[in-house]
C-alpha cells in the first residue's frame, strides 16, 4: 500500500461498492486512492511545516504507522495518556497528549521508563495539573506542554471552545515561572488549537468575518506567549490549527501543524473554504427490513458523533443515491430506517453505504478497516478495537 500523490485510474467510491460484499456487513472501508489525495492536499496546504498526526481522528495503528513514514508528517497528537503509552510502546517515538489527564498510574509509567520519558509529553494548563504529573512522576523529569486557549475573547462573548484557562501571555508566563518551580516537570512546548476556525465550516459571511478576526488576533498572541514562557524555558515545539486550518497565515512561532480528520474526510469538513478532499471513510450496513416500497430497514447504523445532538451529528447515506433518513426516527443503534426513490430497487440483504460526520468515531464501532483500490479489497488492519484497544 502507498500513500502519496496520485489517484488510482478507477478511484472513488465505487471501488468500494464494487469491492465489499455482505460478508461480515456492517463494515468499514476506506478508498485508497481518496485517502492519498487527501495526504498530498494537506501537506500541500501546510506550506512546509510539518504535520502531527490527531490520533483521534484515526485510530488505526497501521494508518498512523504508514503516515508516519510519509514526507511532511512527524508525530502523534494522542486524545488519552494511556493511548500514548501505548503508541510509544508500540514504537511512536513523539507523541503529545492533547489532554490533560489525571491517570497518575500511566504518568508514573511513562516517568519510570527512560525511552517512554523522551517520547511522550503530556498535556496541562492548571497548577493542579502540573502537581499531580509532579507527584505521579516520582522524581524523574518528564515533558510537559502548555494548552495555551485559543479562542476569541470579545468581553462577554466568547467565541471557541471550553478547554484551556491560559489565554494572556502574563498568564501564560506565570504558568511557566510555577512549572520551573518543579522538580519533575520539564516544560517544552505549546499548544494553540484554534476550534473556531478549524473546526467550523464555512457557512456565511458571519462565520468568515469570526474566522478572520480570530486568525489575526492569534497571529500576534501566539508570537506574545512564546516570548513570554520562553524567559523561563526552552520550547521544543508550538502546535497550531487542524484539518481545516492547514492553509492558514501562519506566524514565525509555529513550528507544527495538527490534522487527521482530513485522511477520511467526514462529512463535517465537506463546508470548508480553501479545502479539497474527497470523501474516503465510509460504513456500510445491510438492508434487513422492507415494510414499504419506498423505506428500508438497515441494521445499525446509529453512530452518532460527538458535539451538539442534531442532523450534522448523525451519519448520511450516500449509496444508493436517493435515501434519506427518516425524522421522526433517525440512525438507530440496532436499526436505521431510510426513505427514498432509492429504497424501491434495494432488496434484503443488500448493502446501504454511509459516511460519518467524524473520523475516527467511526473507527470504535468496528475491528476493522478493509482498504480498497481499483474495485478491490488489498488489505485489512484493525482498528484501537481490533487489537483490544479501548481508551474511553
Amino acid at each position: 500500500m502507498r500513500l502519496g500523490p496520485g489517484r488510482s485510474a478507477r478511484s472513488g467510491a465505487a471501488g468500494v461498492w464494487d469491492a465489499v460484499t455482505t460478508a461480515g456487513a456492517p463494515v468499514a472501508a476506506l478508498d485508497l486512492a481518496a485517502c492519498e489525495h487527501n495526504v498530498a492536499e494537506m501537506r500541500g496546504r501546510a506550506g512546509g511545516l510539518p504535520i502531527r498526526l490527531a490520533s483521534k481522528s484515526i485510530r488505526v495503528r497501521g494508518l498512523i504507522d504508514i503516515m508516519l513514514g510519509e514526507p511532511g508528517y512527524h508525530g502523534v497528537l494522542a486524545y488519552s495518556a494511556a493511548e500514548a503509552r501505548w503508541l510509544a510502546e508500540c514504537g511512536v517515538d513523539d507523541v503529545l497528549v492533547a489532554y490533560p489527564t489525571v491517570d497518575s498510574v500511566t504518568i508514573s509509567a511513562v516517568a519510570a521508563d527512560p525511552v517512554l520519558r523522551e517520547r511522550v509529553t503530556f498535556m496541562a494548563d492548571l497548577p493542579d495539573h502540573l502537581r499531580l504529573i509532579d507527584a505521579a512522576a516520582g522524581g524523574a523529569r518528564v515533558r510537559v506542554c502548555l494548552d495555551v486557549d485559543s479562542s476569541l475573547d470579545l468581553g462577554p462573548v466568547h467565541l471557541g471552545v471550553h478547554r484551556s484557562s491560559v489565554h494572556s501571555a502574563s498568564q501564560a508566563a506565570e504558568f511557566a515561572r510555577q512549572a520551573a518551580q518543579f522538580a519533575s516537570i520539564r516544560l517544552v512546548g505549546l499548544m494553540f488549537y484554534d476550534a473556531q476556525i478549524a473546526g467550523m465550516q464555512d457557512t456565511g459571511a458571519a462565520i468568515r468575518l469570526v474566522k478572520r478576526k480570530s486568525a489575526d488576533d492569534l497571529r500576534v498572541r501566539r508570537q506574545e506567549v512564546r516570548a513570554a514562557v520562553e524567559r523561563y524555558t526552552e520550547l521544543e515545539l508550538v502546535n497550531a490549527g487542524g484539518t481545516g486550518s492547514l492553509h492558514a497565515d501562519w506566524d514565525s512561532s509555529v513550528t507544527e501543524l495538527a490534522a487527521g480528520s482530513g485522511l477520511f474526510a467526514p462529512t463535517l469538513f465537506d463546508g470548508y473554504d480553501g479545502t479539497d478532499l474527497h470523501p474516503a471513510a465510509y460504513f456500510g450496513t445491510p438492508v434487513v427490513r422492507k415494510p414499504r416500497r419506498d423505506v428500508v430497514v438497515a441494521f445499525s447504523g446509529g453512530y452518532a458523533a460527538s458535539g451538539v445532538a442534531g442532523p450534522s451529528r448523525s451519519p448520511q447515506p450516500v449509496h444508493p443515491v436517493g435515501l434519506e433518513l427518516i425524522r421522526t426516527e433517525g440512525a438507530g443503534e440496532v436499526q436505521t430506517p431510510l426513505r427514498g426513490k432509492a429504497a424501491r430497487d434495494l432488496q434484503v440483504g443488500d448493502l446501504v453505504w454511509f459516511r460519518h460526520a467524524k473520523a475516527g468515531e467511526m473507527c470504535e464501532r468496528f475491528d476493522e478497516i478493509v482498504l480498497v483500490r481499483d474495485g478491490a479489497i488489498v488489505d485489512r488492519m484493525p482498528t484501537y478495537r481490533g487489537e483490544g484497544q479501548n481508551f474511553g
